[in-house]
């Protein structure tokens, strides 16, 4: 009779042994990392609060998920330069810089401010269904046929600056629950067309990232039912003050949506 209950004694401090050793391994790793963040609004945190005092109009967050793993993994370095607003131009002319021949670890997100995503937030909630489904084309026209050779240009950038580094960019959730139930003023028209926008921009990153053999971390899924007039608690900011924030994940949506896609990417 007690030999299955050593056994099971056996097996249980066995994998107890096999959990600990990996994560020593992982901590080690970890300790070997030099991580630099790059990236616009969606990296920086926008959104989240606790901003660090000395990022100014970057707002970049302790809430944010790059610096979120760099709190949990300890990296032996960590540079965060992702800021508010950033463009593909402003990656490569202020935030590259950042990145050294000993650089292991790179994440991002980029693509939406060239696209004009904020002024077609704009105009979806202050125009019509018309003149929403207008500006959505445009950008979705822009993100099919201009903004490849931007991120082109960027990743290539990274490539030449980190050689040796993971370089995981990060993409945009769908923004709203197309119907939903809640009190935001938009109806599904327009929800959808910006969701499909939000599709458009992806699958262009997504496919500029394969090419330059880089890893796509893609968030639509964990931000499922979390959109704004989602059925579970919403991660995301519809209209609000400051108006920089609108749009943008809240701390939820970077430690529940973000945080686990960079870490399995």
């Amino acid at each position: 009779m007690l030999r299955p209950a050593r056994a099971l004694s056996v097996a249980a401090i066995a994998a107890g042994l096999t959990m600990t050793t990996l994560f020593t391994a992982s901590a080690a790793d970890a300790a070997g990392v030099s991580y630099v963040a790059l990236g616009d609004s969606y990296s920086a945190g926008v959104g989240a609060g606790s901003y660090l005092s000395d990022s100014g109009s970057c707002k970049r967050s302790t809430n944010a998920y790059a610096y979120l793993w760099k709190s949990t993994n300890k990296p032996s370095s960590f540079s965060f330069v992702a800021c508010s607003g950033a463009r593909t131009g402003d990656v490569l002319n202020s935030q590259v810089s950042a990145l050294n021949s000993g650089t292991t670890l790179v994440s991002l997100s980029i693509g939406g401010n060239d696209a004009g995503f904020a002024d077609t937030m704009k105009t979806c909630v202050l125009g019509s269904d018309s003149d929403c489904l207008n500006a959505v084309n445009t950008a979705k026209s822009y993100a099919t046929n201009t903004l490849p050779g931007q991120l082109d240009r960027v990743y290539s950038a990274i490539k030449a600056k980190a050689p040796k580094a993971h370089v995981v960019v990060m993409g945009y959730p769908h923004l709203y629950k197309v119907g939903g139930d809640c009190l935001f003023g938009i109806g599904d028209t327009k929800r959808a067309a910006i969701n499909g926008a939000a599709d458009t921009l992806d699958g262009v990153i997504a496919k500029r990232v394969a090419n330059a053999g880089f890893t796509f971390g893609d968030v639509r899924g964990a931000f499922t039912e979390h959109e704004i007039c989602g059925s579970q608690s919403t991660w995301l900011h519809s209209t609000t003050l400051p108006i920089d924030e609108s749009y943008h994940p809240n701390a939820a949506g970077q430690s529940g949506g973000y945080l686990p896609v960079f870490s399995r990417s």
